[in-house]
Parts: C-alpha cells; sequence; structure tokens
C-alpha cells in the first residue's frame, strides 16, 4: 500500500479545494485532509495537526498549507516522505503586504467576510476559463463556511510566516512544486524559485490554471500528482 497523502489546503479553502483529486487518486492511498484552523502562527498549526498525522506519509500543501508542510517537514524529516507545494511563498511576508491583510481583516470583523475574500483571491488570480466563475463560487462557499475566526487566525499566521528557506534547502526528500501558469499572487518566478531552494526540488507548471489548479484543471493536477505520488523513493 502507498504511504497515506496528507494534505493541507490554504487560506480559507476546506477539503472541496482537494476533491478532485481525492476522487482520482484515493481507490491507490489513504488520504487525509488536515485544515490549517487551530493557532495563529504556522508553527503552531503545525503543532496542532501532528497527533492525528500517520506513522509516515506524504504531504501536500496548499498556500499557507504549504508553508505548514514546510514546517512538518523540519519537525519530524523523518516521518515525511515526500512533498508537493501549491502556490506556496516560502519567504516571510513583507511589510506592505502584512498592512494590506490588515484591512482585510478590519472588513471581516465588520461582517464583510465574503468581500474580504474577493480581495484576497480575485477573479484575476485564476486563469480566463469558462468555469472561473464556479471556481469562485466555491471560494467564497468554503470561506463563508469556515467563518470570520478562522479567517483572522489564518491572517495572522500568514503575517508571521517565517522565512523558510533554511528549511528548504535541508528538505532532502522529493519534492514538487505544482505551479498555475496563471497565478497572480504567488506568480511563477517565485514558485520557481521555490523549487530551486529544494536540492531535490522540481517544478511543474499546470497550463490554463491559476491560483487554484487543483479545481482549475483537476486532470491536469491529478495526473501530475499521481506520477510524483508513485515515483521512486532512491534520490540521487
Amino acid at each position: 500500500m502507498n504511504e497515506p497523502l496528507v494534505m493541507i489546503p490554504g487560506l480559507m479553502a476546506d477539503a472541496r479545494l482537494f476533491l478532485p483529486q481525492m476522487v482520482a487518486l484515493g481507490a491507490g492511498r489513504q488520504m487525509q485532509v488536515c485544515l490549517p484552523v487551530k493557532g495563529e502562527t504556522v508553527e503552531q498549526i503545525s503543532e496542532a495537526m501532528l497527533a492525528g498525522l500517520p506513522e509516515r506519509f506524504a504531504l501536500l500543501g496548499h498556500g499557507l498549507g504549504g508553508d505548514v508542510a514546510l514546517d512538518l517537514v523540519r519537525r519530524v524529516p523523518e516521518r515525511v516522505t515526500r512533498v508537493v507545494l501549491m502556490a506556496t511563498d516560502p519567504l516571510a511576508e513583507p511589510p506592505a503586504t502584512a498592512a494590506a491583510r490588515e484591512a482585510r481583516m478590519v472588513a471581516a470583523r465588520a461582517g464583510r467576510l465574503a468581500q474580504a475574500m474577493r480581495e484576497e483571491i480575485p477573479e484575476g488570480a485564476l486563469a480566463d476559463m469558462p468555469w472561473r466563475a464556479d471556481v469562485m463560487a466555491l471560494v467564497t462557499d468554503m470561506a463563508l463556511g469556515l467563518g470570520e475566526g478562522v479567517f483572522l487566525r489564518q491572517s495572522k499566521a500568514l503575517q508571521r510566516r517565517p522565512d523558510m528557506q533554511k528549511t528548504m534547502r535541508k528538505v532532502r526528500l522529493p519534492a514538487l512544486v505544482l505551479a498555475g501558469a496563471a497565478d497572480t499572487l504567488v506568480p511563477l518566478r517565485r514558485q520557481e524559485f521555490t523549487a530551486q531552494l529544494m536540492p531535490y526540488g522540481q517544478l511543474q507548471v499546470v497550463p490554463d490554471a491559476g491560483h487554484l489548479a487543483s479545481l482549475e484543471q483537476p486532470e491536469a493536477v491529478s495526473a501530475v500528482l499521481e506520477a510524483f505520488l508513485n515515483g521512486p523513493m532512491m534520490l540521487r
């Protein structure tokens, strides 16, 4: 049996972010979704997840979930078999970005969570595809389901996220950066940099996809994940 795959969604996303991949890959391996909802820092979130994780597992993280995945690799490298990062920025949040995030947190506290999410993930962050409006509607539905409290905690975690460069240079595991070609929130150049930081990192670009490639191009993402997860463990 293949090692379990632990999936960590990003900001205000639930298991539905990876639903197409669970359907496509779930027959061949155990799949577990861990929502990053407990804690106000990346370190607190990863600490809260540890007790519920399998003994050995592969990791898939999106956005904030990718930052949490990297912190899990830092904590328990002997338990992680391989790691996939999607739309993940390994650097600390710049002060100007953190200040802009504060305004969205104010909107959420005032009962305007849907508006805050439209600013967090605008339509232009996704590829211009016929089903983009459907994906955007799901983004709003997931956020409203999780609620204001989770938004505020996750926003604080993003504002305070550590610089992961030192950790990533020590990630001696098979590592895949899976990037949407049209992602404007974590541009392709940053994701190329992310892949280059890891000794065994590789970059795979998904055409006609943006920040939420797992929903925008689900079949392509599932195919890449399956090939990577079934790939050899030996590192050259």
